[in-house]
Order: C-alpha cells, then structure tokens, then sequence
C-alpha cells in the first residue's frame, strides 16, 4: 500500500470521509481486498457500508439459489423476480453493489468456501463469513493465520432479535487519539478456536447469556449435522439437555444460558432486518478501523439483543500467558 496515492477521482468521491478520518487512512481503504461469504441480510447491510465507504475490491461467494428468506431480509435483491431467474445470490448482489459505487471492483467467485486452499485467502486483507458451521468458523479462520502476511478475520451470525460479531486480527497495532496526544497500541487476539476453548468457570461471571447460548446452538447443529439455521422448536427439549450436559461439563451455573434465550434462538432463526442494519453496521465500522489502523477495535466478541436493546462487547481469551 505505501507510495499508492489517492487518484483525484477518489479524492473528490470521498471529500468528506477524509475529512473525518484523514487522507492516510482513506487511502488503505482504496487499497484494500474484502473477501464475503454468505449473502445474508446482515452482510448485504456490511457490504453496503463498506461500498459506500470506498475499499478497493470485494469478492461474494454464495452459490446459493435465492429463497423466500433472502427475499425478506436481502435489500440487494432486485423486485424483479424474472432478473433473479439463474442467477446465485452472489451474482444478483454484485449487481447490485456494483450501482452503490462503481469504483469499487465487486466480483464473484463460485465454489464452496471450504475446498479453497491458504493460497486463495493470501489475496484479501479481510475475510468475513456469516451463518457458518462451527467447523467452516475454526476452518477459515485457521487457513487465515496459516498466512506469511495478517489476515483479519471476522464471523457473523443474526438470528431473530440477536446477533453475535467475533473478530481476530492477530497481533494488530493501532493508532488511539485521544485530545492532542496519538499512543500507538498493540493487541492480541485468539483464534476463534482458542476463544470459545477458554474454560466458561474463569469466564467473568457478567459475561453476556448470548456468548454461552450460541455457543450450545453452534454445538446442537454440528451434532446434529445440522446446516446453521436447520433448527426448530421441536429441537427445543434436545437443546436444553445439550445446555445441561455442558453446564455441568463447564461448571457453570444453568440459569446463565436461560431457557426463554434457548428458544429465541430456536424458532427465530431468520434475520430481522432493523437487527441486521445494527449488527453491519458495527461490522462494517470496526472492518474500516481494521484496515485505516484508526480507532480502539473490538475485541473480541460483539453481542446485540433488541429485546432489551444493548450492545456488549467481551474479550473472552486465555487469561493464561503463552510460555
């Protein structure tokens, strides 16, 4: 990215951005490589914001046939039905995106996510996956790490009212201002795997019920062999006794994975517009914040509930140190 200026083009789309986060920062957006898999309502409300903001190209994988449900919660979706006719939904928001801004290069690469090698992810600086499996979550973010150069790496999942944002960027310096004064910071972030590994009994004892209720949901499904989303009220009586066994397993008291939040999550399992414009929109801030290297990033879970309207970030990392 060093030496890349600006083109006087990109500095008169995006006047006022520089204005509030500087012509350096903008710059790395322009620069910049996002790679999106899973073309949910929440993601197209990402994809729109970063669009918007200026990153250099994003890639969509999602080869999937559009549904009632992408209908409902997908604004990129044109109203035509004829014009959705054979095409995925990757391809029909390509089309889309490519009108928001046509000096971002949007594209689409066909294929499952999982058959494509480390070699594929060494072109993106970014790489966010939504409604995946617990193993496609572990999976990708491993291929990520395995990489010479870092890769931030990002899992989106909004079901119902609820939604969960997990992030790791690796050993990630940043710039943090405050008044007068810039104090150049340095953090680190487990690995998805590592993160949902630590112990739940040295977990704070306030740390957020959606944290351990998407954790039973993520393990019911993969036992299951369950796709995400695969999931009904009739699961609601397997999925309280999968909680209880790993209550008991974890040590940790049931009351803090209540059994209403269980079935929330159970029989609303597709998306809720105004919760996905809230929940892209935090994603696509804290991508931007990623890639100017401006700004305290999250770290490392991010969790919504429009039930009682809060957002809770908590950093849940081996409080062990590696020796």
């Amino acid at each position: 990215m060093v030496g890349e200026e600006l083109t006087e083009q990109e500095t008169a789309l995006y006047d006022r951005q520089i204005r509030v986060w500087g012509a350096d920062a903008q710059r790395r957006l322009s620069k910049s490589h996002i790679l999106v898999y899973g073309m949910k309502g929440t993601i197209t409300e990402f994809c729109k914001n970063i669009v918007l903001a200026g990153v250099g190209s994003l890639t969509l994988v999602d080869d999937r046939a559009v549904t009632e449900e992408a209908l409902s919660a997908n604004f990129l979706m044109p109203p035509d039905e004829n014009v959705c006719s054979g095409k995925t939904l990757a391809e029909l928001c390509r089309d889309s995106l490519n009108e928001f801004n046509p000096m971002v290069r949007v594209s689409v690469e066909k294929g499952d996510l999982t058959s494509f090698g480390v070699e594929f992810f060494d072109k993106f600086d970014v790489v966010v996956i939504s409604f995946c499996s617990l193993a496609t979550k572990k999976l990708i973010n491993e291929r990520c790490r395995k990489l010479s150069k870092r890769v931030s790496f990002y899992t989106v999942d909004c079901r119902d009212c609820c939604g969960e944002i997990f992030v790791d960027l690796q050993k990630y310096n940043y710039a943090m201002k405050k008044l007068d004064e810039t104090t150049e910071c340095e953090l680190q972030y487990p690995s998805f795997q590592e993160a949902i590994s630590v112990p739940w009994r040295s977990l704070p004892r306030r740390v957020s019920k959606l944290y351990f209720a998407m954790r039973v949901i993520e393990r019911f499904e993969e036992a299951e062999g369950r796709k995400p989303g695969e999931i009904c009220i009739e699961d609601l009586p397997a999925v309280l006794k999968l909680k209880k066994e790993i209550c008991e397993a974890q040590s940790l008291n049931e009351s803090h994975i209540p059994n209403a939040l269980l079935e929330r999550l159970v029989t609303g399992t597709r998306e809720f517009p105004p919760v996905c414009a809230i929940i892209g929109g935090i994603l696509g801030q804290e991508v931007i914040k990623a890639i100017s290297g401006k700004g305290d990033p999250l770290k490392n879970f991010f969790f919504f509930d429009s039930v009682d309207g809060k957002g809770i970030i908590e950093d849940i990392s081996d409080p062990t140190p590696k020796g």
